[in-house]
């Protein structure tokens, strides 16, 4: 039979409440008789009922994500380090996904609030990057967490953990130059996201500190798909372009650069031997490509959870909740980068 909090109580030799406010995290619970409940919700393997917990208070217990990312493997890291951060807290995560270009996407998003009885937020780009959205979404009176691209917050909206793409797509462009590579195209990802923008500034930052000119014509507007990578990669190595193909292609994500790859290889392009490419998040694009992909390594999860512990920590009213200022994302030298033929 399941254990109830009325055996817990009985068990540990405490109240029915404050059971409850050892379940609930909350600060004035001696340490002592904290240590006891827990061992006895160990013991009994007692699971709270947090929907009819939901239900039955005037606290909310959940959280939510609400996201627009066509990135399929993204969306599963953030879920899998929001909920490790609502499970240890005892809270449940709601899972919204939604059309940022949507006009009524504010209405939308309001209304799953207020019916849901949402305690708090985490939005990752674009909506954690659209200032109007968030403001709308503050006026309700729910915490917020943004993770989003930069090396600092752009505001004092709410917290940040921010994610330093630009130094990372810097220090993955010189990692090309320093294989002796001068033409180095670039694929974008989606225009709206601030990612986007940061990867490419630090792909010019690069190009520059080395005294590169930049090349207007490696340069293709994307998305952040495969397919993306498909179409940027017969674009700059087409007949047309024979004169002035890249040694090196930076691929503004793992998914572009696999699309990449994959259009380099049906037109007898061999990587990395005559074309070097590398992506950016070490997904698990990035390891099942062949060659395996050079990339830039973003602990997706990790980033969540921290963004969801600052979360809760709003949510709880605590006086000191974790902070995580950035994250800079580390550079992973697989088999898709090589010398450039002409270098020793």
């Amino acid at each position: 039979m399941k254990a109830t909090i009325n055996d817990v109580a009985k068990e540990a030799g405490v109240s029915i409440k404050t059971v409850s406010r050892v379940m609930n995290n909350e600060a004035s619970v001696r340490q002592l008789t904290r240590d006891k409940v827990q061992a006895v919700v160990e013991r009994l393997n007692y699971r709270p009922n947090l929907a009819a917990r939901n239900l039955a208070g005037t606290k909310s217990y959940s959280v939510a994500y609400i996201y627009d990312n066509p990135n399929a493997y993204y969306i599963i890291d953030m879920q899998k380090g929001i909920l490790s951060a609502c499970k240890q807290q005892g809270f449940e995560l709601l899972i919204h996904p939604c059309d940022s270009k949507n006009e009524d996407i504010t209405q939308e998003v309001i209304n799953m609030i207020k019916q849901s009885r949402i305690a708090g937020l985490v939005l990752t780009p674009p909506l954690s990057e659209m200032p109007e959205f968030v403001k709308s979404l503050l006026a309700l009176d729910v915490k917020i967490v943004r993770i989003m691209s930069g090396d600092v917050a752009p505001d004092d909206l709410c917290p940040c953990v921010m994610v330093n793409d630009r130094d990372a797509a810097q220090t993955i462009t010189q990692h090309l130059i320093d294989l002796g590579h001068r033409d180095i195209a670039f694929i974008a990802g989606d225009a709206q996201h601030m990612s986007t923008i940061e990867r490419y500034k630090g792909y010019r930052k690069a190009l520059k500190e080395s005294n590169i000119a930049f090349d207007k014509s490696l340069l293709i507007e994307g998305e952040y798909s495969f397919d993306s990578g498909v179409s940027g990669a017969n674009q700059l190595l087409s007949a047309d372009n024979k004169d002035t193909r890249p040694t090196a292609i930076f691929s503004c994500n793992d998914e572009i650069a696999a699309g990449a790859l994959f259009a380099a290889r049906l037109m007898g392009v061999a990587i990395p031997d005559s074309l070097s490419i590398v992506g950016f998040e070490n997904s698990p694009f990035s390891r099942q490509t062949w060659p395996k992909l050079t990339t830039a390594d973003q602990p997706n999860d990790q980033i969540a959870e921290d963004a969801t512990n600052i979360l809760l920590g709003l949510v709880r009213k605590q006086k000191n909740p974790v902070t995580v200022s950035q994250y800079v994302p580390e550079l992973i030298v697989r088999d898709s980068s090589a010398k450039h033929l002409s270098q020793p």
